[in-house]
């Protein structure tokens, strides 16, 4: 079927239903689909709009499975979840799965005590581990507020275990003057982690040893060679890029950090950014005053899995297509972390 047909027959479907169809869109999709939906943005906050929206009946998140989860964590009864690929996961996120943590869990709380370590939680996880979290006292961030997620978990105990991504964790710790020999990585695939039990007890903060496969491709060398191209330039970059390249960046923050970053540059300026090429070029379009360049082109294929053609065969099939759903009790339990989240935010 040729592209324009497709699009409109979207269209019309969503004429049809109307106020009940809420088309999330993350920021890392491509063009052609976030000019079909309703939102676009992070995924925590596309999901709080649409579990707000009481006359949405339908949501269909166009992003990865976890941001399809935390919408089904926090639907109403009367909303159903859908994602137009159901193999559109996350490489971080399946870093951590729900034995590994779960066994990591009960081998460093034998070394210390489970009432001295607060589980941190990164929203780019799945439903099993946002529910671990919340039933051990702990609570979800999301990249911008993980530095007010580390005080408060300090605040209650003297140690953190963060999951899933080791960057976005070092980083955060680095940001608050922990020192390095207080951060140990936790390697699931080794005996304690590829710890000591020393270093166990001496850590305040236990990095889980995951990644974003977007973000690690950014190098120091790609820094440096902007800086030679573009001397006046201005670096921004995510945090789950790995810490030499935050160091030498002008500016690190979460993608809503980096979008208003370069709506407060001026006419003009050069803004050169490391994260999702999408994203990036989508910026360079909106903001034609501006250089907008990427450090490197770094795609996301599982972000790049929803295209409209599957979008259209999930709103062909509304309501029955792809739905994504969580146990009640894992759906109980990540709630928690998140409610946690949203006080901290209060």
């Amino acid at each position: 079927m040729e592209n324009r047909e497709v699009i409109k027959r979207i269209r019309d479907i969503k004429d049809r239903l109307g106020k009940e169809l809420v088309i999330l869109t993350h920021h890392y999709q491509r063009s052609d689909i976030i000019d079909l939906g309703d939102y676009r943005g992070d995924s925590f906050g596309l999901s709080q709009k649409a579990a707000a929206d009481n006359n949405a009946r339908y949501i269909v998140f166009c992003g990865v499975y976890f941001m399809a989860e935390s919408a089904a964590i926090l639907a109403q009864p009367h909303q159903t979840v859908q994602i137009p690929d159901i193999e559109a996961g996350c490489w971080m996120s399946d870093m951590a799965d729900q034995v590994m943590v779960e066994k990591a869990w009960d081998e460093v709380t034998a070394i210390t005590s489970r009432d001295e370590i607060t589980p941190l939680v990164y929203m780019n996880s799945d439903a099993f581990i946002k529910a671990h979290c919340g039933r051990n006292g702990g609570l979800v961030c999301t990249s911008s507020n993980a530095p007010k997620a580390f005080k408060w978990a300090f605040d209650r105990r003297e140690r953190i275990f963060f999951f899933p991504d080791e960057h976005l964790g070092r980083n955060t710790g680095n940001s608050m003057n922990i020192p390095s020999d207080e951060m140990i990585l936790w390697d699931p695939e080794l005996p304690l982690g590829g710890n000591t039990e020393k270093a166990i007890r001496k850590a305040r903060v236990y990095l889980w040893k995951g990644y974003c496969l977007v973000h690690t491709r950014f190098r120091t060398d790609h820094i440096q060679e902007a800086r030679g191209k573009y001397p006046n330039g201005k670096i921004v970059v995510h945090p789950e890029c790995i810490q030499e390249v935050v160091a030498l960046a002008d500016a690190a923050g979460s993608t809503s950090f980096i979008v208003k970053h370069v709506e407060d540059s001026s006419p003009g300026s050069t803004v050169i950014i490391g994260t999702e090429i999408n994203l990036i070029k989508r910026l360079s379009q909106e903001y034609p005053d501006r250089t907008i360049l990427p450090l490197m082109e770094s795609l996301c294929p599982n972000m790049y899995k929803i295209s409209p053609e599957k979008l259209l065969t999930t709103l062909e099939h509304i309501g029955e297509h792809n739905l994504v759903t969580v146990q009640e009790d894992i759906k109980e339990n990540a709630g928690l972390a998140l409610d946690r989240m949203l006080e901290l935010a209060g």
